[in-house]
């Protein structure tokens, strides 16, 4: 852990290097009243070609009254053949906020890698007091690959970001300011105490250089130090 403006640094680490079928990781954190602290991964997550089953990811965070998390994980790297079930579920106390960020990229560009299938659950859920406030699931299957402007339309990488926090619309024009990397098509919007970033690329680096800016908008602190590129 290394102390930021935010509290402390909380980087997880993964040592088997992948996932594939049968496989199960755990992250969870706790904070108590009025923490405020940064968690992400050392490096992103790879779900391997699955031959029986499927990875399994829970994520649990609990916060307690007047904490903040940002919950900043690397992304995501779906290889051919990939079957991911994951779910986040973010649980926070009165006046507790959290940021939230999820990165997908569908096979390494650089590689050549070209998926032709995959099957991957991921829901995030954030609780205030036992309510759900943020409920966002995905299913993607084979069809997602090759699908029109519904759903990817061609894009290789995808992410959502979210802030939870009191007053946060005010935040919104200056996120959609920084929404203008090349290559990146993206929305934002925010409502009842709720901002969300959808992000798409054909690329993963287009996409994580999009995310850096819109994180510079939303933390009053430097990024993570693993994420420095």
């Amino acid at each position: 852990m290394h102390p930021t403006g935010t509290g402390p640094e909380v980087v997880f680490l993964n040592t088997s290097g992948g996932m594939t079928g049968g496989d199960r990781l755990a992250y969870a954190l706790t904070l108590g009243a009025g923490c405020r602290v940064t968690a992400t991964t050392q490096t992103a997550e790879r779900a391997y070609r699955s031959v029986d089953g499927h990875a399994t990811v829970e994520v649990t965070h609990d916060l307690g009254p007047g904490a903040h998390l940002d919950w900043l994980p690397q992304e995501t790297i779906l290889f051919d053949h990939s079957n991911l079930q994951r779910q986040t579920t973010v649980t926070l106390a009165r006046g507790a906020s959290c940021l939230l960020l999820e990165a997908v990229v569908l096979g390494r560009a650089a590689m050549g890698e070209t998926l032709r299938a995959l099957d991957l659950h991921d829901r995030r859920k954030v609780m205030r007091e036992g309510v759900p406030i943020l409920v966002e699931p995905l299913r993607m299957a084979d069809a997602a690959l090759t699908a029109g402007p519904g759903v990817l339309n061609g894009a290789r990488a995808f992410a959502s970001l979210a802030l939870v926090q009191d007053g946060v619309e005010a935040r919104l024009a200056a996120v959609r300011a920084s929404l203008d990397e090349p290559g990146v098509s993206a929305g934002a919007s925010a409502f009842d105490g709720k901002l969300t970033v959808r992000l798409m690329a054909a690329d993963g680096w287009p996409l994580r250089r999009q995310i850096l800016r819109v994180l510079k908008v939303l933390r009053d602190s430097p990024l993570p130090r693993v994420w420095q590129m």
